[in-house]
């Protein structure tokens, strides 16, 4: 056996260890996987107690991921004691994965040009009063020099579904952020959320050196899905469900997958990105990197039932669920959420936010904060407090905040990253890497409140890192950071 294949039937064990030992649904490539009487046959048929409730937790804390029928227990727990139990569950496994750190990045918007017509997207091709807007390479350089200017080193591009945002576009935009820098400010990852590409078209995005691939399926519902997205690309469901299989044959594998939740029951969707996850992994041996669950906000010419509405009550246990589902994976909250409800609903398990978020094409480099106009912005957001504003809130609430890079930088992606986050070893990077960054921001870019905050957070959590020799290497990094240096990591 060759060097390349005992590697592979090593990580292929590990990940089989911590994953069910069947999937219902035969998986294949490129063919949908989504059987919409089997995820309801689930929901209707599975019983939930609260001894049920406690074992499915203790097997999630031992980091293997749920199996549907699992996933639907929890679900139909609706008793507030198992309700309860099943967030305080989400959040100690998010610690003991992940550690107490959060991930900041910022969401960029490059065009809002668009040729599909989504009823609750303010950028639908029929909205006539949405102020159509394309950024010119010397507006996305200003807007990044804005966003480093507040400390910001991650960022999604955001672009609408367009002949003018192609693979090569895409490609070209993101390698023109990175060679954007200011001061002491850089991007070092740039992830993407746009529409999906053929085979050829993902190759040459990760040329271009991106990190994680969003595209969110929006309700996982065939029935629902159709009612949702009248006309253009996006209207083909099929090719949506698979596109990410199409990013994967490309050798992007790094991919973020989500839900809408308002557009169907939120049961189902919960238990649709469940089985999405199985089926990365089936397939590739990879699960998704990130999984984000953004609830309907109003925008322009909104016109949705509220029938299946998320309320904040069913959002926080969503949210818990969901990370107890898919151990490994990221969690990603977004600004759509008002402070009040990113404060509760981090509690579960999330382990990415966004900070200082601004959607208007143009806004970060504005000189001040313009009341939200809808006909220039995808969506209304919830949480429009600056990135320093984010970081204190996190400190107070006893979280790290992160800007790492590291393992998209050092290639632990994919395979590699499923190797030391299924079993949870990802813990002794995630920690240590999360204060190297933070400590940068404290130096460069902080306010003084947050500085004196941030540096009793280092201190406080040094003496958790359990390896010696990396707590002395890690006491090492924090003073040449104090000296001057950057861009330090493990």
């Amino acid at each position: 056996m060759n060097k390349s294949s005992f590697k592979f039937e090593v990580i292929k064990n590990i990940i089989m260890k911590f994953t069910p030992e069947h999937y219902s649904i035969p998986d294949k490539p490129m063919q949908p996987f989504i059987d919409e009487e089997e995820i309801w046959g689930f929901i209707n048929n599975t019983k939930s107690s609260h001894e049920k409730v406690k074992k499915i937790i203790a097997k999630s804390l031992e980091k293997k991921r749920l199996t549907l029928e699992e996933t639907a227990v929890l679900i139909n727990a609706d008793d507030k004691e198992s309700i309860e139990l099943i967030k305080k569950g989400a959040l100690q496994l998010k610690e003991t994965v992940y550690g107490n750190r959060i991930v900041l990045f910022a969401p960029l918007y490059i065009g809002n040009r668009c040729i599909n017509n989504c009823v609750y997207c303010g950028f639908r091709t029929e909205n006539k009063d949405a102020k159509r807007q394309t950024l010119s390479p010397d507006e996305i350089t200003n807007e990044v020099h804005a966003l480093e200017d507040s400390g910001h080193k991650r960022l999604i591009l955001v672009f609408g579904e367009h002949p003018e945002y192609s693979a090569n576009y895409i490609a070209d935009t993101v390698r023109h952020v990175y060679t954007i820098k200011k001061g002491k400010g850089e991007i070092r990852r740039v992830n993407i959320n746009a529409a999906p590409l053929d085979i050829e078209g993902f190759r040459k995005v990760k040329e271009s050196g991106i990190g994680t691939y969003q595209v969110f399926q929006e309700t996982y519902s065939e029935k629902a899905y159709s009612q949702y997205h009248l006309s253009g690309p996006k209207s083909d469901y099929n090719n949506r469900v698979v596109s990410l299989d199409r990013a994967q044959e490309a050798g992007i594998d790094d991919v973020g997958i989500g839900a809408l939740f308002g557009l169907y029951d939120w049961r189902f969707e919960v238990m649709g990105l469940v089985r999405h996850a199985n089926h990365l992994e089936a397939c590739y041996n990879v699960g998704p990197h990130t999984i984000s669950f953004p609830r309907i906000k109003d925008a322009s010419n909104l016109n949705v039932p509220d029938k299946y509405l998320v309320g904040d009550s069913e959002f926080g246990r969503l949210v818990a669920i969901l990370r107890l589902a898919v151990p490994y994976t990221g969690m990603i909250l977004t600004a759509r959420e008002s402070p009040i409800v990113r404060k509760e609903v981090m509690k579960y398990g999330v382990s990415q936010i966004d900070g200082g978020t601004k959607i208007e094409l143009g806004a970060y480099s504005k000189s001040r904060n313009e009341q939200q106009n809808l006909e220039k912005e995808q969506f209304l957001i919830g949480d429009s407090r600056s990135l320093d504003q984010v970081i204190e809130e996190l400190l107070d609430e006893g979280f790290i905040p992160s800007f790492c890079t590291a393992c998209y930088r050092l290639g632990r992606t994919g395979e590699h990253f499923m190797e030391i986050s299924v079993p949870g070893f990802i813990h002794n990077y995630c920690t240590p890497n999360a204060m190297l960054t933070l400590a940068e921001y404290l130096r460069d870019y902080a306010s003084s409140s947050v500085k004196e905050k941030g540096w009793k957070v280092i201190t406080n959590n040094e003496y958790k890192i359990e390896s010696n020799t990396q707590k002395a290497q890690l006491k090492d990094k924090l003073e040449r950071i104090k000296n001057g240096e950057s861009d330090l990591f493990f």
